[in-house]
């Protein structure tokens, strides 16, 4: 008898694959091979070995300052560039060499090659960026152009 009342029950508790008819496989396949056109066949396994630094971008009235992550790497494995308007941060964490002798459990550090590409919004002294790397964090100041900088304007009655 209670069934009679909740009609939709039955249908509700088929597997999503045959409600729809596996409407979805199709995009899920062309989903996976547009991936693997893009990144290459090994993108599952390459997503988690890139090493990708943490930044954080903070904006004042004078200028922008960038912080990045870099533990364990050295100054001169960074690069730092300003073209086309955009700050440009790339290097390498390279991959320590296992020892014969020590048994791995677990390895969560990522290593490789990595770019970061930040558009600044506006105009900048390219020739006044000054960078600094200290404890494994870089912190690069960008100073703005004076027209750059926001104006406070009186409103008057």
């Amino acid at each position: 008898m209670l069934r009679s009342l909740v009609p939709w029950k039955s249908r509700s508790m088929m597997p999503v694959t045959d409600r729809f008819g596996g409407m979805f496989d199709q995009v899920d396949r062309e989903m996976q091979n547009l991936i693997e056109r893009f990144w290459g066949s090994e993108a599952g396994q390459m997503a988690t070995m890139n090493f990708v630094p943490s930044i954080d971008l903070v904006e004042n009235e004078n200028e922008f300052t960038v912080k990045v992550d870099l533990p364990g790497l050295k100054p001169e494995e960074v690069t730092v560039e300003f073209k086309q308007g955009s700050l440009w941060i790339s290097g390498e964490r390279k991959e320590e060499v296992e020892q014969k002798e020590e048994s791995y459990h677990r390895i969560e550090r990522s290593y490789g090659e990595f770019r970061r590409v930040l558009p600044l919004p506006s105009a900048v002294k390219e020739d006044e960026i000054n960078a600094r790397f200290t404890d494994g964090v870089l912190v690069i100041s960008v100073p703005k152009v004076e027209e750059a900088k926001a104006k406070h304007i009186e409103v008057k009655s």
